[in-house]
């Protein structure tokens, strides 16, 4: 009986050891965006400086079933938004989109991705500054490669921006989902998002490089808004 008992605690033991490991595993590729993504739509990678802001620019667009904050471009594995923000880990803070290609295609993200950023300034947008927040566009095979490509010439030959182009385009890495508080962070703190994205200048700058067709929404009026708490913004 005893010999029993201690083989069914090992069994157990196992058991819970497997499962924790299992979850373990399913965290982790959650983390590093490994996960396969739904039949039947596709996946693209824009970095334009704080990925609170770059959610809510794109979550409104039809089509686009979701949106996720985190970093990609570096070489430091699983890193965290602190190590990223402090520069030297050479990820940029970036949004992984899931979209349905029948309902809307790359080339409109690719316009909606220029008109919410700032283009014309390297390893800085708006009010953040060094390489974690430059702007890219990281692509996932030979089409968006073309179709990104594509885009920044006419963007480029159009006269429109006051200045060259500096947006990378480069081929997409293993992309790493940033801390769940950072996800969908306008929707769950919209005063301090507002308030964040006030002062930085986002859209007073979109406004100044784009005119009528900047993306992004009208700063509202954030009197009496609190400061943000804490260093940590997108």
């Amino acid at each position: 009986m005893k010999g029993r008992i201690i083989a069914l605690a090992s069994i157990v033991l196992l058991g819970i050891a497997v499962g924790v490991t299992a979850g373990t595993m399913e965290k982790d590729q959650e983390k590093a965006g490994t996960l396969s993504h739904p039949p039947g739509t596709e996946i693209a990678t824009f970095a334009g400086g704080c990925f609170w802001c770059m959610e809510s620019d794109f979550d409104p667009v039809p089509g686009v079933i979701s949106t996720t904050s985190g970093f990609t471009g570096g070489h430091t594995a699983m890193p965290s938004y602190d190590e990223v923000s402090e520069g030297g880990t050479g990820h940029a803070e970036s949004v992984r989109i899931v979209f349905d290609p029948k309902v809307v295609r790359y080339e409109k993200l690719l316009d909606v991705y220029w008109h919410n950023i700032d283009p014309v300034t390297a390893n800085a947008q708006f009010c953040d500054h060094g390489s974690q927040y430059r702007s890219a566009i990281f692509y996932h095979d030979e089409a968006q490669k073309q179709a990104a490509e594509a885009s920044r010439d006419a963007l480029a030959k159009s006269g429109v921006l006051p200045g060259p182009i500096v947006t990378q385009i480069v081929p997409a890495a293993t992309f790493y989902a940033a801390e769940e508080y950072h996800q969908g962070f306008y929707k769950k703190n919209p005063v301090r998002y507002k308030f964040y994205r006030y002062t930085c200048g986002r859209d007073k700058r979109l406004r100044d490089l784009w005119g009528d067709a900047a993306g992004g929404h009208a700063a509202a009026d954030m009197g009496g808004a609190v400061a943000m708490e804490g260093k940590n913004h997108g």
